[in-house]
């Protein structure tokens, strides 16, 4: 039997695989922080052996609380990520499977890999729909990629509504990235009705991924150097932070009129948005336009909630240093942050995939709803 995991996003650490029944792992931490909690690893030869697999240090991950009722996904092909039988245990999580191939990988969540992304881009790009535009470069030295989406139809965008979207700030998050393959499907589908009464008014800037870095390297949260992008808006530099710079630097650009970051939750079993309540500059009409936003998004597709999520006020000192703050303050618009689960919508449970890929997708497309009645009634 043989562990591995040196390829593109992999991260564990093999303790000790003497035995089937008694694998002992440990998820490495991110290159220059304490956060971990992604893991993502190869199984060879242990076809048709019970396994039964400890991640020893994972009282310690970022989110030890989010291990309760958390479910490991596992992979032959590594297209139809599929739930496992996982416990979290005397501060191990325990993952129990009995692989009916060679060859079995197992993530903390269905990962979206660089080449997926540069394939993402590029079939995006086939529409004439859509430009890739290049911002720079990270510290590892990858591409900063932003895709303009708009209507050739019209000489000029100068004139046009910005629609801001970001996504996977935090690397480990790959629902994010997901949900944005979903999204641009939709923007690029010239036999969409409401995609293309959207692309008449708005251009839709869209950063698929901004940290390449830590996805490659199997980090959760960080960058190359252990910087937490969405803790940097209020301050980014070349040196800790270039991806949130050159992004800024282009909002400022283009200006900003409405902002959804996407991200991942590992502790909430459920999607839901979180606004600019609690912050002390936002007004009245923007809560106001947030709340009808989620509460759209929660009309046209069941997989999403607006009855639990973040208390207002959560991140305290930190509040202006995250994009959808920073953003909602600097641009006046609603700003808002998606936060999907790692684990499964508790109300609409599938047991065999839990939250996935093909429900991320679907909730990107339906993104195009609530945009729209936005676009209605505040613009």
């Amino acid at each position: 039997m043989k562990i591995s995991s040196r390829f593109d996003a992999g991260n564990i650490e093999v303790i000790s695989a003497e035995t089937a029944s008694d694998i002992q792992l440990s998820i490495k931490p991110d290159n220059g922080s304490d956060f971990f909690q992604w893991f993502y690893f190869r199984v060879q030869g242990a076809s048709r052996q019970a396994l039964t697999m400890r991640i020893t240090n994972a009282a310690d991950a970022a989110y030890a609380e989010g291990w309760d009722g958390y479910q490991a996904v596992a992979s032959y092909d590594r297209q139809c990520w599929f739930r496992v039988p996982t416990q979290y245990e005397k501060g191990e999580l325990i993952i129990q499977h009995e692989p009916s191939q060679a060859s079995i990988y197992y993530a903390y969540f269905a990962p979206y890999s660089h080449e997926q992304h540069l394939d993402l881009v590029a079939r995006a790009q086939q529409s004439h729909r859509c430009q890739v535009i290049d911002l720079g470069n990270t510290i590892d030295g990858r591409d900063i990629e932003l895709l303009k989406l708009f209507s050739t139809a019209h000489s000029s965008t100068d004139q046009a509504i910005n629609i801001w979207v970001t996504a996977r700030q935090h690397p480990g998050e790959t629902m994010a990235e997901w949900l944005v393959e979903g999204l641009l499907e939709r923007l690029v589908d010239q036999h969409d009705a409401l995609s293309r009464q959207l692309l008449e008014r708005c251009v839709f800037w869209v950063v698929p991924n901004m940290n390449p870095d830590g996805s490659v390297r199997g980090h959760l949260r960080t960058n190359a150097v252990g910087t937490n992008l969405n803790r940097e808006w209020h301050d980014p530099t070349p040196e800790k932070s270039p991806e949130v710079l050159v992004v800024r630097e282009k909002m400022k650009e283009t200006g900003v009129d409405l902002y959804l970051d996407i991200h991942g939750d590992e502790t909430l079993p459920c999607n839901f948005i979180a606004g600019q309540a609690g912050s002390p500059l936002v007004s009245d009409d923007i809560l106001t336009a947030e709340r009808i936003f989620k509460e759209n998004l929660a009309r046209i597709n069941p997989d999403f909630q607006v009855e639990r999520g973040y208390e207002p006020g959560k991140f305290g000192q930190e509040t202006l240093t995250i994009a959808s703050f920073w953003v909602g303050e600097t641009f006046g618009c609603p700003a808002m942050t998606l936060e999907m689960p790692f684990k499964d919508y508790d109300k609409r449970p599938d047991l065999a995939y839990g939250w996935s890929p093909e429900r991320s997708k679907q909730l990107g497309k339906s993104l195009l709803h609530p945009i729209a009645e936005w676009l209605e009634q505040h613009v």
